[in-house]
């Protein structure tokens, strides 16, 4: 039984650290989306056009 005790801990505190460094890399931009804005100007706004014209017809 006590051995659950001890491994009860051990998960907590692996679980602190991993929380812990995921707080860290968020604060520091780890997470920031960098290339999606410059390319974003690129992107076709057509394919929306297209289907709600689709979408017109079908219910016409």
């Amino acid at each position: 039984m006590n051995i659950f005790y001890l491994l009860i801990g051990v998960s907590l505190l692996a679980a602190l650290i991993f929380l812990g460094a995921f707080i860290w890399a968020v604060r520091n931009g780890q997470f920031d989306d960098n290339e999606t804005p410059s390319i974003r100007i690129l992107f076709d706004d057509e394919t929306m056009e297209t289907e709600k014209k689709e979408q017109k017809n079908k219910t016409d």
